[in-house]
């Protein structure tokens, strides 16, 4: 009986040891993997960044109202148009010229067409799009920009796509009022872009 207790409890034990060393030979390739995973894999923003091809300019946008800015449908609500408000609801549509300084007499280095509308009942907030044509700096091309503006203060509006010499591109574009007194208001549109890594089109040196 004595012998038969050992013999059951070893048999016990060398079962247990058995699928001990069956559990870890089926974990431990699993951790080792996870483990090279995350010592080999440096952050996806750092890899981004060591990557990226930049471009920083600034350009003026003069917007004349009735010459290259019109109201499409009017506004149901709020204040009336002036230089910097326009009802709740209005619809505007733009080509306005870009120049290299904020005088309007300037080089011109693209146009800005777009859309906005009113969408703040204190009339100085809208939601516009647009696209920017470019030639600047061996750049030619377009940038496409989509977000809120607001008309008195700076407004930064994410870029979402581009063609030519910009496609592929990201970044963002903000826009401050520089002059608004007259019927052609002044903004300082700043452009901060970026090629990702994996961009197929490269900008020109």
């Amino acid at each position: 009986m004595i012998c038969s207790s050992v013999l059951r409890r070893t048999n016990i034990a060398m079962d247990f040891s058995l699928r001990h060393c069956i559990i870890v030979a089926l974990v431990l390739p699993f951790l080792l993997l996870l483990s090279n995973a995350a010592s080999s894999s440096p952050p996806a923003s750092h890899h981004h960044s060591q990557n990226l091809k930049s471009l920083h300019f600034t350009l003026f946008q003069h917007e004349t109202i009735n010459k290259t800015g019109y109201i499409i449908v009017n506004g149901v609500a709020g204040p009336g148009v002036t230089q910097t408000t326009t009802p709740f609801g209005t619809l505007f549509v733009f080509q306005d010229p870009l120049t290299v300084t904020a005088n309007r007499s300037s080089k011109i280095a693209g146009t800005a067409q777009g859309t906005s509308i009113t969408s703040s009942l204190d009339g100085l907030q809208s939601l516009s799009i647009a696209k920017i044509n470019l030639r600047i700096k061996q750049h030619v091309g377009s940038i496409s920009i989509v977000g809120a503006t607001h008309n008195t203060k700076p407004s930064d509006h994410p870029v979402v796509g581009g063609t030519a010499d910009f496609l592929f591109v990201q970044g963002y574009v903000t826009s401050s009022p520089v002059d608004l007194n007259g019927l052609t208001v002044t903004y300082k549109i700043e452009f901060h872009l970026y090629w990702p890594p994996y961009a197929v089109t490269k900008p020109s040196s």
